[in-house]
């Protein structure tokens, strides 16, 4: 797209009331284009669209009109989670008007660098870790995208002297054409969101556009352990900078070292996070051990963070302390403590199998999992290999708690507990943990991680979380 102030005067269709939605049609607005919001949401359900009317932005709730998109609208701006089946994202791309996401607007208006994170797992960890180091260094950034500010906002707002540091999603990068971070990362890819994208390969495409339009002065941030992120190094036409918790990099690039460098002396305990620069020189950042949140994953998203903040100008050495304070973010291997012997986490985020197999992993204790949510057709395979060497008892729930349940048995499981839907979702999961509470013993875990997106049952995995953790609390009571 063109810069907004292009638009003045031209038609520009919004799609979807939600945060993203009500900062881009004020966006376009205040730049003089003729906006039009839309969402198929009743009036009662979008109590957003009175602040926008009385800006003088119409606003059409409860539906799709059929002249809704036309020859002279100029383009189209749509909620991420808009599937690009609906009919006036269709409709738009039948008649050549270009469609993207809030992201493209903003890259636009935006007078600070933007550091940019994508991935399956880990991003909102990882960007809100990079904004806490920016901001030890004092180099002012702004955390925003699916996190934070309404990336709109943020840019505006925005200085020069600031960065935008900025959570992305397959959904927004697939929408936009010209967005270009001065720093990419891009954490991990596994098999997710196939109901919205389709196929694998539409799905990995999008998260790749994330370095689509960097040039040789940008950084592009890659897991050198992941094997589809490592395939695309010779496509890069950023400077690539890797991280990697398995091997020692030759080239620059974050890693995990049994060694400390400065002595040469092997840890066969803990491991040290290192950076080496493109001297070749080696410098020590923290012991993993003294990293302060759980899970080995979270080691491979500190060191992502590192990789962002150094190419945006920290040293190494004033990464320690953010790394031993950062204190993670809700819903993400959460310990809500013990109740009766029983230790209790809250791996809402979970909602994918990777994520649940790499919570699994952390825990030495058996494991009672409550797992299951929205069906996106997945077959759960892959979590047998942790159902067999973590889990004690199972009990699943959502749209695909069949699924799961049979993934359970082929695993060797004997308890498995089927929670039916109830009138209301959260009165389900409460039933979930009861089941738990009962099938574990003094010195178990009990481990929300459900593989699955909430919105089966939920709103989003927030309130999941939420509804999560008031059960456990009520059983202390």
């Amino acid at each position: 797209m063109e810069h907004p102030e292009k638009y003045a005067n031209r038609e520009v269709v919004v799609l979807g009331l939600a945060r993203s939605g009500v900062s881009a049609a004020k966006t376009m607005h205040a730049f003089g284009a003729k906006v039009t919001v839309n969402d198929r949401k009743t009036r009662e359900e979008s109590p957003e669209a009175s602040v926008l009317e009385e800006m003088g932005i119409p606003v059409i709730c409860g539906g799709h009109p059929d002249d809704l998109i036309h020859p002279g609208v100029s383009l189209v701006i749509k909620n991420p989670g808009i599937p690009y089946s609906s009919p006036p994202v269709a409709a738009a791309l039948e008649l050549g008007i270009e469609v993207v996401t809030e992201v493209e607007v903003a890259y636009h208006l935006s007078a600070a660098p933007m550091i940019g994170i994508t991935g399956s797992n880990g991003k909102t960890t990882t960007t809100t870790w990079i904004g806490t180091m920016l901001e030890a260094a004092g180099l002012k950034p702004i955390v925003a995208g699916n996190i934070g500010t309404p990336l709109c906002d943020a840019s505006l707002e925005a200085d020069a002297d600031n960065w935008l540091v900025v959570e992305l999603s397959s959904f927004q990068l697939k929408g936009t054409r010209d967005f270009a971070p001065r720093i990419a990362c891009l954490l991990n890819v596994a098999e997710t969101h196939l109901d919205y994208h389709g196929s694998m390969e539409d799905y990995s495409s999008s998260k790749a556009k994330i370095f689509a339009n960097q040039t040789p002065e940008d950084t592009s941030i890659v897991n050198w352990d992941d094997p589809f992120c490592r395939e695309l190094v010779p496509y890069l036409k950023g400077s690539v900078l890797p991280f990697s918790m398995t091997e020692e990099l030759v080239l620059e690039g974050v890693y995990a070292s049994p060694a400390y460098p400065g002595n040469g002396e092997s840890d066969s305990v803990d491991r040290h996070i290192v950076y080496r620069d493109a001297a070749g020189i080696v410098h020590n950042i923290v012991r993993t051990s003294e990293i302060s949140i759980l899970g080995t994953y979270n080691v491979a998203n500190a060191m992502a963070a590192c990789a962002a903040a150094i190419a945006a100008g920290v040293s190494p050495s004033a990464l320690r302390e953010p790394l031993v304070s950062f204190r993670g973010v809700e819903h993400r291997l959460e310990a809500l403590g013990e109740v009766d012997g029983i230790f209790y986490y809250n791996n809402s985020k979970a909602t994918n199998s990777i994520a649940t197999l790499s919570a699994l992993a952390e825990f030495e204790r058996p494991v009672v999992l409550i797992a299951g949510g929205l069906d996106r057709g997945s077959d759960y395979e892959e979590l047998l290999p942790g159902l067999q060497s973590k889990v004690k008892a199972l009990v699943t729930l959502g749209e695909t708690r069949e699924v799961i349940a049979g993934v359970a048995r082929r695993a060797g499981l004997e308890k498995v507990a089927i929670v039916e839907p109830e009138a209301d979702a959260a009165d389900t999961l409460r039933t979930a943990v009861r089941e738990a509470q009962r099938l574990a013993e003094a010195g178990d875990a009990v481990l929300l991680s459900p593989s699955c997106a909430s919105w089966d049952m939920f709103a989003s995995f927030e309130e999941r979380g939420r509804v999560f953790k008031e059960a456990v609390r009520s059983t202390s009571e």
